[in-house]
């Protein structure tokens, strides 16, 4: 599956596209408490850059929340459930994980990327997600040695059960980032809700 897809296509595959594998069924001393984070968004931004050639993703920078990853984990959606994978919880905890069927960091179109908040063994990568704040940089090390930078125009908070597949997912015809972490209370020993960033690209610093 392609980017290049006509949209219906592409949003029949991704039947939901929410992520359900933060928490699980570990100790709630363990976890971080529920991060506070208001629904927000800003005018999005004039397009001032350019698109880059692809070029898979290598890491994941984000100063404001203390993110500083050094690998990239390759993800599909199910075809089963039509549900996005996300990093090992066991393995990759703070590792971030790339959606393959999108469009690379910085290429025109929806880029997708996957974080955990917490897993059962604790807190991982996005365990600062609240300490985000519009117009905060997101940082996408790449394979060419580029680094594609996108400023952040929205933060989401949504149950899951409302996950908004085609605002996320449907291309569009700039270069444009999509970053998925949980949120929310735990219940039945997973995050209720996701928090989605939503950034467009800048031109290179």
């Amino acid at each position: 599956m392609r980017a290049t897809l006509r949209t219906t296509a592409l949003l029949a595959v991704l039947a939901t596209g929410a992520l359900t594998a933060c928490g699980t069924t570990a100790a709630a001393a363990k976890l971080p408490p529920q991060p506070r984070i208001s629904s927000t968004a800003t005018t999005p931004a004039a397009p001032t850059a350019g698109a880059l050639d692809r070029s898979k993703p290598t890491g994941l920078r984000i100063e404001a929340a203390g993110v500083d990853a050094r690998r990239m984990v390759d993800l599909s959606v199910d075809p089963t459930t039509g549900e996005l994978g996300v990093p090992d919880a066991d393995t990759q905890a703070d590792d971030p994980g790339w959606w393959t069927g999108g469009v690379t960091p910085g290429e025109k179109g929806v880029s997708v990327l996957v974080a955990h908040f917490d897993t059962k063994h604790g807190p991982a990568l996005m365990r600062n997600v609240e300490k985000i704040r519009l117009g905060d940089l997101i940082e996408v090390p790449r394979e060419d040695g580029r680094t594609a930078r996108f400023k952040i125009r929205e933060i989401e908070d949504v149950n899951k059960a409302d996950f908004p597949t085609a605002k996320v997912y449907t291309p569009t015809d700039r270069p444009e980032l999509r970053l998925l972490t949980c949120g929310g209370p735990l219940h039945d020993g997973h995050r209720t809700n996701n928090v989605i960033l939503y950034a467009d690209l800048l031109p290179p610093a």
